[in-house]
This record gives C-alpha cells, sequence and structure tokens, in this order.
C-alpha cells in the first residue's frame, strides 16, 4: 500500500460532513509539523481551519483544500458503506475520495518527498485547509484570507486539488471560475377565491412576463476565456396547495453564473430593470457567492504543463468551467490561482471513486509542480 492511498484511506474514515472536520486537520499537521511547517488554527464560529506554512520567504506557495464532504445520500444506495474505504477493481471508494480528499493526500505525500529531496528549497511553502467549503461557505477560507491580507502574508501561487480533471487525469487546469450570484425575489399580491379575480392579485400571472424576460435576457456573449452569462431558475413557490385560491405571494429563487464581462452592479441594476417594467410590487435579496477570477498566463500555468506533460506525456486544457471554489476568495488578492486535481465524474455522487493509479500520478504532477517553481 502507497503512503498516498494510506492517507486517503485515513481521511475517508472521518465522518467528517461540512462543517465538521471530524479530525481530519489534524492528521495532516501531524504529518507536515515534524517536516518543519509551523501549525497555525485560524478557526471561525464553528469552521476550523488550518494554516501550515515553511519557511517565511518569498514566493509563497499555497496547496489549499477543503477537510469536508457533502452528505452521502441513501446508504443503502452504495455498493459500500461510504466512510468505510473500499477497494474494488482498481479504484478506492467512499465519501470525499475524489472530493477532494484525493487531492488533500496527493499533495501531502508530494510535499514530504519534495522536501525530502530538496530540503533547502526557495521559497515558502504552505497548506491552507478548511471544513466550510461545501457548505455556505463563510467562516472558512474567506476569513483565512483576511487574516492573512491583515499581516500582509501574502500568497504568490495557489494550487486548489479540486477534482478538475475530465476524462484522464490532469488533462483540465481550471484557470479561472465563472461568478455566482444568488437571488430570492418575492412578489405580493392580494390572496382570494379562484372564482373572484377580480378582488384579488395573482401573484404568478404578474410574475410571469418578467420570468420570460429574465430568462430570455442576453446578459454577455462572453469571451475567449469563459461562456456567456447564465441566469437559472432554481425553485418557484406560491399558493398554499388548494386548487381553489389565489396565492398571495411567490417566491422564487435563480442563480446567475457570470463572466468578466460583468460585475455584481451591473447584474443587479438590469434585472430590477427588467423587474420595474412589468409594474409588480417584489422585494428582492441578493447574496453574491464569488466573483469571477482569471489566471490567464504566468509560472505557476507554466509549472503545472510543464508537470503534467512529464508524468502523463500529454498537455492540459486550461479551462474556466464548472461551479466555484474557494480559489474565489484568494485570486483577489493577486495571487496566481489555479485548480488541479482528480477526475470529476464521480463527485457528490453515490459511489464516489478515484482510481489508485490516477492518485499516484497526481501526486507526482504535484511533487513536479514544487520542482519546478521552488528546486
Amino acid at each position: 500500500m502507497t503512503k498516498t492511498l494510506e492517507l486517503l484511506q485515513d481521511l475517508i474514515r472521518r465522518e467528517s460532513v461540512t462543517p465538521d472536520d471530524a479530525g481530519c486537520q489534524d492528521v495532516l499537521a501531524a504529518r507536515l509539523t515534524p517536516l518543519g511547517f509551523t501549525e497555525e488554527r485560524l478557526d471561525f464560529a464553528d469552521t476550523r481551519n488550518l494554516w501550515l506554512r515553511r519557511g517565511r520567504a518569498k514566493p509563497l506557495f499555497v496547496f489549499l483544500g477543503h477537510t469536508d464532504v457533502v452528505p452521502t445520500g441513501p446508504l443503502n444506495h452504495w455498493a459500500s458503506p461510504p466512510f468505510e474505504p473500499t477497494v474494488r477493481d482498481g479504484k478506492l471508494y467512499g465519501r470525499g475520495a475524489a472530493d477532494m480528499k484525493g487531492g488533500i493526500a496527493a499533495f501531502i505525500t508530494a510535499v514530504e518527498r519534495f522536501i525530502a529531496a530538496y530540503p533547502g528549497h526557495r521559497g515558502s511553502i504552505a497548506v491552507l485547509m478548511t471544513s466550510d467549503e461545501e457548505g455556505i461557505a463563510t467562516h472558512g477560507v474567506v476569513k483565512v484570507v483576511e487574516v492573512l491580507e491583515a499581516r500582509n502574508e501574502k500568497i504568490d501561487w495557489c494550487l486548489v486539488g479540486e477534482p478538475s480533471s475530465d476524462r484522464r487525469i490532469g488533462d483540465v487546469i481550471r484557470v479561472g471560475r465563472r461568478g455566482s450570484l444568488c437571488a430570492k425575489l418575492t412578489v405580493s399580491g392580494i390572496q382570494g377565491h379562484v372564482a373572484y379575480p377580480e378582488l384579488a392579485e395573482n401573484p404568478i400571472h404578474a410574475f410571469a412576463p418578467a420570468l420570460k424576460e429574465l430568462t430570455e435576457e442576453i446578459w454577455d456573449r462572453g469571451n475567449r476565456f469563459f461562456p456567456p452569462t447564465s441566469l437559472q431558475v432554481s425553485n418557484i413557490h406560491a399558493g398554499t396547495g388548494a386548487e381553489n385560491i389565489i396565492p398571495g405571494s411567490l417566491e422564487a429563487l435563480f442563480n446567475l453564473r457570470f463572466c468578466t464581462e460583468l460585475d455584481e452592479e451591473t447584474i443587479k441594476r438590469r434585472t430590477r430593470a427588467i423587474l420595474d417594467k412589468h409594474g409588480f410590487d417584489y422585494e428582492l435579496q441578493w447574496r453574491l457567492s464569488g466573483n469571477p477570477f482569471l489566471t490567464e498566463k504566468g509560472p505557476l500555468i507554466d509549472a503545472a504543463h510543464g508537470a503534467i506533460e512529464k508524468v502523463t506525456g500529454y498537455r492540459p486544457k486550461d479551462d474556466t468551467g464548472g461551479g466555484t471554489s474557494d480559489g474565489r476568495f484568494v485570486a483577489p488578492t493577486g495571487a496566481e490561482v489555479i485548480e488541479l486535481g482528480p477526475i470529476n465524474e464521480s463527485i457528490h455522487k453515490i459511489n464516489e471513486h478515484i482510481a489508485l493509479e490516477d492518485l499516484e500520478i497526481l501526486s507526482s504532477i504535484y511533487e513536479n509542480v514544487l520542482i519546478n517553481l521552488l528546486a
């Protein structure tokens, strides 16, 4: 059994459903503090955050990850218990195997090998862990970055071990992510009997034309790095459940995944302009999950490309697809940020897994990224 596989199995056994860390960060600290890493706990509310740093010189390279996982779903649908790591047909099954305890195990063992080979490496290496990525992400990396910025501890390069790969390990590097803006719309009407519509105001009827316009709006046409901005309605609710009552209010949830052609305030202004045209009474609440970010070029991308080509023999694709990650909190500080990790096909699914071969390839890629930047 390899050291990477052994560590991953230990992490999977710990039921760290968000925001619970379940002792995972203690395991990582115990591995790295004997190698000269200084341990710092930066916990906020119910979230555990771990900052491990070796060296004080620049440049500062950071491996970023999260020890929390999503809930398992129905246990009887799993072929083996989700928190009992199980090897079948060359794959390790368990919740978090790909998202993202596999990436964590791979970069911890990569760091161990790199330091053994280059104990006097240039610059500094840090590992940042949170237990609040799969949740609402309000007390995790966003808070740690505030602490680092307040003391002028600047990150130069940040590699997020999220599952970025598509069909084979390392075939895709995320060099940016779209922004995510969530909205909760409440439309007010007047409840009444369906037989007397003149005595009521139906918020569904009032909102329907605006909904059509919102979903048909061309927000932008994207650019060479990002697809066009997309608005998606995730939920609409109105009514009491009775078939003879006109509802008194309607609630709609929608999200915009937006590119660097737009900003938060422009989206809000254009949305209100559409709603205001239709003349109904409404309230609109917004929550910004993260702004878009992009690392277009630089030493980190070059190092990742070189490492992947050396280990696998093929050239990766730079991409900005997918959802959001904690990289969105680091990029605004000026750091180069990429995501490079396991294949994402099974993440958040029943029977989540990672191929044993991929785990070792990924660890080797991470080691070579460090060599390319800090040896």
